[in-house]
């Protein structure tokens, strides 16, 4: 049914074991979508649905085990999107700029949240990050700037490059000590970050991690730090004190002159 635009509704029968990639991509005019009593649809493949930009609503299947890359991508009147228990991950770049999207839950189950997984979810405003997780991928929550509240698990050990960039309400984030790594521009552009905490378990900043964060007033680095990227905390306004490891360059990263520097 790829590019059939004047569809606009389907019902998917009992008797279907898998959507298969690009099944109704690009069905532009697709408003619902009707899954029949079914214990026999396991798996919702690539780009299944990608850009039904008219599609609202969808309640899977509690037969669903896999949601693969990019099914949902460009659905951008998507609200309610309903997944039960049954479904043990969600791969790359699903539910990418499906605006509307307010509310999801993450399979308990999944083990990384893969890259661009909600790249411009720009309508979400919390999520909860299971136990479960160890990686929090490239790009997973960019520009999701509705989202106000960040909690990562104490099962992660690294976040990727611009996992969280763009993320402009968020006030708060804790990352846990069993983060030992964080990509470059990690938290990019969260203008509205006052407090951030660093723990001892990290061992360099990347370039940019902090980049337009103008809303952080105060930054504590642990002497476990041992290099800062170029520009980590450039465009950081409202910075008034940073506490660094006296080993650490400053040149390059961003510091106003202004800003008291305590070395430790």
């Amino acid at each position: 049914f790829n590019f059939c635009s004047s569809l606009i509704k389907i019902k998917i029968p009992s008797s279907v074991k898998e959507i298969e990639s690009g099944a109704f991509s690009e069905c532009s005019s697709l408003k619902e979508v009707i899954f029949e009593s079914s214990k026999n649809l396991v798996s919702i493949r690539s780009h299944a649905f990608k850009n039904c930009e008219k599609l609202t609503t969808i309640s899977i299947p509690s037969s669903v085990k896999i949601i693969n890359d990019e099914a949902f991508y460009g659905c951008s009147s998507l609200v309610n999107f309903t997944m039960l228990n049954s479904v043990v991950k969600i791969e790359s770049s699903t539910f990418y700029n499906c605006l509307k999207l307010v509310e999801i839950t993450i399979p308990s189950s999944q083990e990384s949240i893969e890259s661009q997984t909600f790249f411009g979810c720009r309508s979400l405003k919390e999520i909860t990050i299971p136990s479960s997780v160890k990686v929090i991928k490239s790009s997973a929550f960019e520009c999701c700037s509705s989202l106000k509240k960040i909690e990562i698990p104490s099962s992660v050990i690294s976040i990727k490059s611009s996992a969280f960039s763009g993320c402009s309400s968020v006030i708060e984030i804790v990352i846990p000590s069993s983060v030992t790594k964080i990509g470059e521009s990690a938290f990019k552009g969260c203008s509205s970050l006052i407090e951030i905490s660093i723990p001892s378990s990290i061992t360099s900043i990347k370039c940019a991690t902090f980049l337009g964060c103008s809303s952080l007033t105060h930054i504590e680095i642990p002497s476990s730090v041992t290099s800062i990227g170029d520009v980590a905390f450039q465009g950081c306004s409202s910075l008034t004190e940073i506490t660094v490891p006296a080993s650490i360059d400053l040149e390059n990263i961003g510091i106003l002159p202004r800003v008291k520097v305590n070395k430790i």
